[in-house]
């Protein structure tokens, strides 16, 4: 699929198969995309936990809460993307130029991660909304959650929806 494409088909999606989880071979995949995704100094501040069956379930429930995520129900699987140290020319970058360079990563190596769930068919969220206690307490992670990926099939006929952004010439200024 060319970027172009692929950048017109991945949407959130918000109507998961529950029953039909992806592949370990996928998910390793989409793994393998993120771990190459640039990020400042090539720290790789971040560390992936894969969820999935009844964890993922409980995962799923922590992130509904004041009537968000309703659809995360049916998720069968999520790769929670934790905050990992930086490596010492990161830490000493982010602390001159007071950059914040691991929440830029994160969300660099989860867009290469939902892009490459993409081409294999595989539909995602991003889910930055859920109660971070609970969902570090289910998964053992000690460290800053910042980001849950719903991962797995769209349902049946789930429709791909129009695309509302802003027009190019709101968000570039040319000189």
């Amino acid at each position: 699929m060319e970027f172009h494409e692929l950048t017109r088909k991945r949407q959130s999606c918000r109507a998961f198969d529950a029953a039909r989880p992806p592949a370990e071979e996928d998910l390793r995949t989409c793994l393998e995309a993120a771990r190459l995704a640039p990020s400042a100094c090539n720290a790789q501040p971040y560390h992936f936990t894969v969820v999935r069956g009844e964890e993922a379930a409980a995962v799923a429930a922590a992130t509904r809460s004041m009537g968000m995520n309703p659809f995360t129900a049916d998720v069968p699987c999520f790769i929670v993307i934790s905050e990992a140290p930086y490596n010492r020319t990161a830490a000493l970058g982010a602390h001159l130029k007071e950059q914040d360079y691991r929440s830029v990563d994160i969300g660099i190596t989860a867009a290469y991660l939902t892009a490459q769930a993409a081409e294999l068919g595989l539909a995602t969220c991003i889910v930055g909304w859920f109660d971070e206690k609970k969902v570090r307490s289910l998964t053992g992670i000690d460290s800053r959650i910042r980001l849950l990926i719903a991962i797995g099939y769209a349902r049946e006929g789930d429709p791909l929806r129009e695309k509302k952004r802003k027009a190019l010439d709101d968000l570039v200024t040319w000189r």
